[in-house]
Order: C-alpha cells, then structure tokens, then sequence
C-alpha cells in the first residue's frame, strides 16, 4: 500500500501496459484515473477496481482541451496530482516509401506532441505535490527499427523530452523518467504474435527468450514512482528481456 493517498493519472489505460499499470498503482491503495480515447474498453478495466478510489475519463493526448480535463478529473476527485503516467500512443508501420506525410505527422503529433501536452497539462498540480512523471518511450526510441521509422521517431523524441524536462523541473522537486519496454504483449503487437515464423525470429533476437509482459513494465513504472527511485532522474530504462543489452550475434554453442 505504498501509494495510499496517492493519486495517479494514465494514459492510453484501455489495454496493454496503461491497463497493467492503473491495475498496479489501484493495487497499491492509489486513487487512480484512467483515460483513453476508447470508453467501452476503460469501463472493462474498471470494473475490478475500487469505484470510490477510481475514475475514468474518455480522451485524446492529441488535443489539448482533452489533457487539462484528465488533470482536472484527478484535482477536482482527488484533491491533486502524484504522478502522472504518460503512457497513450499508437504505431504506423512500413517503410518511408509506404507511409503518407499525413500517417508520419499523426504519429508524432500523438506520440510525442501528446505527451508533451500531457505533461503541459499535469505541470502545476505536480509542481505543488513534487510529483513524478513516468512517460513510455520504446527500445525503438533508442535505435532503430525495420518498418517502423514513424514510431521510432516519436519514440526518441519522448526519450529526449524526458531527458530535458528532468534537468528542468529537478528544481521544483519533480523527477521525470521513462520506460523503454522492449517486444512486449499488447494490442500494439497482437499480429505480430500471429505470424509464428516473425516470433520466433524475435524471440531469438531477446537473450531471454521471450516476449515480455504488461505487468512486468507496470511493475518498472511502480519502481520509478516510488521512493524507492528517489536519486533516479532524466532515465530511459529499458524493460526489454535483455536485448539492448546484445550486439545481435548469436549466443556460442
């Protein structure tokens, strides 16, 4: 119950990580509010969730009206803002020649300009609190990808962001970091985990064999809200199974 009297907003908390993480910080006695563009799927991750300690809200990182109501939801409920998990995205794959400055623009403008307004929006309650914010980059922010040029693009911008806002808001008491989950099992991914011969080049590719788990990035972002992350600042941690750990060559017989 390490965040009892906490309170927690998420982001893109309709499935996959967002959904782990709001699970998480509810499990540990936060007062958690969830929002995503999608409200059928946010009443189903709400529905084991304490009511009195949990609210939901339907929005879009892209606007910006959208992210001052997520803030306001958890002021007006709650009291205040702790710690805010800027976690909302989506991907556009194929290469260059396939994607339409339209799809390019779309990924950025949610990825890495929603994020900043996110963190825009959640500035002044955070700063009273000394709050933290946690955002979610990707291994693909950190190099690149095949086929993905737009989300790693957006994705290192969250990384940089992170990075730069930590230096900035150190003096109000407000450390910002960031996860960087590797090949993991969400919606994001689910037609990669049907194509069996894409997996299987994958998983050979992650020293631990295997794709990771909602829950073990939720259990990171925990880690870095607490107080127990007190001295860690302006971090990009991947949650990755190992594999920006690698060079790529094969292990040895």
């Amino acid at each position: 119950m390490r965040y009892k009297g906490k309170t927690v907003l998420v982001t893109g908390a309709a499935s996959g990580i967002g959904a782990a993480t709001a699970r998480r910080f509810s499990r540990e006695g936060a007062n958690v509010v969830l929002s995503d563009t999608d409200s059928d799927k946010l009443a189903q991750v709400v529905r084991d969730l304490p009511a009195a300690h949990t609210r939901t809200i339907t929005g879009d990182i892209a606007k910006p009206a959208d992210c001052e109501a997520m803030v306001t939801t958890a002021v007006e409920n709650f009291g205040g803002l702790d710690i805010l998990v800027a976690n909302a995205g989506f991907a556009v794959m194929g290469p260059m020649e396939e994607v339409s400055d339209e799809n390019f623009a779309g990924v950025i403008e949610n990825n890495l300009t929603g994020t900043y307004r996110t963190i825009k929006a959640a500035w002044e309650p955070l700063k009273k609190s000394k709050g933290t914010i946690i955002a979610t980059s990707s291994v693909s922010g950190m190099r690149g990808d095949f086929g993905a040029f737009a989300y790693a693009t957006s994705k290192a911008g969250i990384s940089n962001l992170v990075r730069s806002l930590a230096l900035d808001f150190q003096r109000h008491g407000i450390r910002v970091n960031a996860v960087a989950p590797g090949f993991t099992e969400t919606g994001l991914t689910a037609d990669m985990m049907n194509n069996a011969k894409f997996l299987e080049r994958m998983h050979s590719r992650i020293p631990m064999g295997r794709d990771g788990q909602p829950e073990e990035i939720a259990g990171v972002v925990a880690f870095l809200a607490s107080e127990d992350a007190s001295f860690v600042n302006g971090v990009i941690l991947p949650v990755d199974g190992g594999l920006t750990a690698s060079n790529g060559q094969p292990p040895l017989a």
